[in-house]
């Protein structure tokens, strides 16, 4: 019997009726341990979304994600278009971790880290406490009559969820346009920035309606990582789990009674009462568990009151409820941490060795050399210069290696910031210079008596020395 009724869970949603009605869940106010240390976190992370975008470094923005304008800067170094690889593996490393992470800690990204998590237990349920109190005055708020009570606290509470929203909105805009931007839009008429205040109110209706109405919806119905942990773990995987070897079979504690043969599970519920998806964590891993640890606080205050050892319900394997056994490196968590690293070296070396300016310099295809006055020949060649700085810099080229003179073909070198400047230019030579048919050439970028790259080359030319030999023989 147990185990039918362990199964039966998996065929409906916990906030969803038989007839597909919502279930509106009110989630018992946490506390604990872990609580508290996803409060620290939830702190810095808050800090770091809300603050980095607005820091400036060097008199540039410390964080931009502008991905209109494929201008992106990261802790003060600027990327673009031209970084695309780096991107590229970036993405890759990061769900590649996501993938390791959840193999080996199941979805503990979720719980501690996701933003909607954060947003919706650290900042927007909390604001519901303070306001309307816990989960049982919440439902008998909604369950009464309109009142003054009832229509100051929801007006409150939906103003400051609106006004939170706009707040996100814009933080969000800043981590797109930048401040001064959105500055600008704040500052100036509507009229002329209708765009980017069409965008914020969109912004903030979008916010206001996941956190006010959607809620966790977002993880169940619409997130696809709650589903793709199906085929990520394992039963070596460490989730939040109940241990039914240990609480099962449950009874709710009698005085006088033998209970001897029963498990530590007292059947209070209170891990299903605090749960913010509505689910019970008893009947086994579940899609909509998020991993956010308020079952376990609440399992251990109850060990507590009834002198019971705590981690009833705990952050362990299947195995290790099940044989005692915890394997955290298993073949395919060894696989993943191989290739992490790979990608990671990878990464950090093409980071390390990326320089502020990306040179190529090549003989112009099609061309031979052409005959110029007294007695020279020249090349004809092609030159991108892709500058990944904030500075905009004149750039001349010099030979190191031979005498001659270079010719740009048009105006002169100015690099702009984060742009790429293409041009064309000619080298011309004696030909008495001329020992081979391909001479190597060494070219120096310079910029403010700076070398700032050396590019090696070659020019094609006749070789004379050869024709007066033939010429005397």
């Amino acid at each position: 019997m147990v185990e039918e009724k362990n199964e039966t869970f998996r065929d409906s949603l916990a906030t969803v009726t038989k007839e597909g009605k919502r279930i509106w869940i009110y989630p018992k106010k946490p506390s604990g341990k872990f609580y508290n240390a996803r409060i620290i976190v939830a702190v810095i992370l808050l800090a770091f979304l809300f603050g980095a975008p607005f820091i400036q470094f060097n008199g540039h923005p410390f964080m931009l994600l502008n991905v209109l304008e494929r201008k992106f800067i990261l802790f003060g170094v600027a990327f673009g278009p031209h970084d695309f690889h780096l991107f590229v593996l970036a993405m890759i490393t990061t769900i590649v971790s996501i993938f390791l992470f959840t193999v080996v800690y199941g979805r503990i990204f979720c719980g501690w880290v996701c933003p909607q998590t954060i947003f919706m237990e650290m900042v927007f349920r909390k604001i519901e406490y303070f306001i309307e109190g816990d989960a049982g005055r919440q439902k008998a708020l909604n369950n009464s009559p309109w009142n003054t009570e009832k229509f100051l606290k929801k007006s409150i509470k939906h103003i400051v969820f609106f006004s939170l929203s706009v707040l996100i909105a814009n933080t969000f805009l800043a981590w797109i346009i930048g401040k001064d931007e959105l500055f600008k839009i704040i500052n100036d008429p509507v009229s002329q920035h209708t765009g980017g205040f069409v965008a914020m109110l969109i912004f903030s209706g979008v916010f206001y309606f996941v956190f006010a109405k959607f809620r966790e919806q977002v993880c169940t119905l619409v997130c696809p990582y709650g589903r793709l942990q199906g085929v990520m773990l394992d039963q070596n995987s460490i989730v939040i789990a109940y241990d039914h070897i240990r609480g099962e079979p449950r009874a709710k504690i009698k005085k006088d009674i033998d209970q001897s043969d029963k498990g530590d599970c007292i059947e209070c519920g209170l891990c299903v009462d605090v749960c913010p998806t509505g689910i019970d964590i008893r009947n086994g891993t579940q899609l909509e568990c998020v991993n956010c640890t308020a079952c376990i606080d609440e399992c251990d205050a109850v060990m507590d009151k009834v002198n019971r050892p705590r981690g009833l319900i705990r952050y362990d394997s299947k195995e290790g409820i099940e044989n005692r056994i915890r394997r955290i490196f298993t073949p395919r968590s060894i696989s993943y941490t191989i290739v992490l690293v790979l990608l990671l070296g990878l990464t950090s070396f093409l980071l390390v060795t990326r320089s502020d300016v990306e040179l190529t310099i090549l003989r112009t295809p099609g061309l031979m050399y052409q005959e110029q006055p007294d007695n020279k020949i020249s090349n004809l060649y092609d030159l991108k210069i892709v500058n990944k700085t904030f500075n905009e810099f004149d750039v001349r080229l010099e030979l190191q290696n031979m005498d001659g003179e270079i010719t740009i073909i048009g105006s002169d070198l100015k690099i702009e910031s984060q742009e790429v400047e293409e041009a064309k230019f000619m080298i011309i030579l004696n030909k008495n210079q001329i020992k081979r048919m391909n001479t190597p050439l060494n070219i120096a970028v310079v910029t403010d008596d700076r070398v700032i790259d050396v590019v090696r080359t070659s020019f094609l030319g006749k070789i004379e020395l050869k024709e007066k030999e033939k010429e005397e023989k």
